[in-house]
């Protein structure tokens, strides 16, 4: 009898102790997939305030936007715009960082040093038929980046903003050096050009074509159109700067 008693005890304690431990279980679970849940819902919110903002900095430029019309834009209050970002300095800001940086992550095997196995001539025609195409699927962000470097002192960005803008594109301008330096190692190209000129000549030759036919002309010949320019210019472009050390 005892012995029968204990182990029905026993079952009952077992029994106890692991409803116990599934309920625990399942407490910590509820907790995990609130806390998943809220996250999500902290992500949403933050992506649809930038979402908002880029149609608004598309359409207006930058000083007429306020954080009062994005919150509108984005269906939020004033308020709930302020519990992600403290500015529409630090939006803006934020729109053109998260999406250079995926620029930069699409040109990354193009990059001299790589396994690629490119000339320099190739890279550059790459790294500018990457650009394009990467703005074409994309015209706002064009036209945000293009207001910021046209009228960066008119923005009053706060120093610290607006120096990490400048060193985030210019690593575009960089990776367009890195290409010529990489070209004069290869003899591709003559040592005595002026790397500063030549990349920054680059950079003007395919933003002042994309600005040109990016939002004029007729809608199903831009892309053709930007690209054979692009790669007319460059080609001309190219071909100059290899005779520049041949004797005339």
């Amino acid at each position: 009898m005892f012995g029968g008693s204990g182990h029905g005890g026993s079952y009952r304690i077992a029994r106890g102790v692991s409803c116990r431990a599934q309920g625990a279980a399942s407490g910590r679970a509820w907790v995990l997939g609130l806390e998943e849940r809220r996250k999500r819902e902290r992500e949403n919110r933050r992506n649809a305030i930038l979402k908002a903002a880029r149609r608004l900095f598309f359409e207006k430029g930058f000083k007429p936007v306020t954080v009062e019309s994005i919150a509108r834009k984005a269906e939020l209050s004033k308020g709930s715009i302020y519990l992600y970002y403290n500015s529409k300095e630090e939006i803006y800001t934020q729109i053109l960082l998260s999406d250079i940086d995926k620029f930069h992550e699409r040109i990354a095997d193009i990059l001299p040093g790589t396994t690629n196995g490119y000339s320099a001539t190739e890279a550059l025609v790459r790294l500018a038929g990457v650009y394009v195409d990467f703005f074409l699927n994309d015209r706002e962000l064009f036209r945000i980046l293009m207001t910021f470097m046209l009228h960066t002192t008119d923005m009053n960005l706060p120093e610290d903003l607006n120096n990490h803008i400048v060193r985030t594109t210019n690593r575009t301008i960089n990776i367009i050096e890195q290409i010529f330096r990489y070209g004069i190692e290869r003899g591709e190209f003559p040592k005595t050009i002026n790397l500063r000129v030549n990349r920054n000549a680059i950079w003007g030759l395919l933003n002042g074509i994309i600005s040109l036919h990016l939002f004029t002309g007729l809608e199903a010949k831009r892309v053709e159109v930007i690209h054979s320019t692009i790669k007319a210019g460059l080609d001309v472009y190219i071909r100059g700067l290899k005779l520049h050390d041949q004797p005339r």
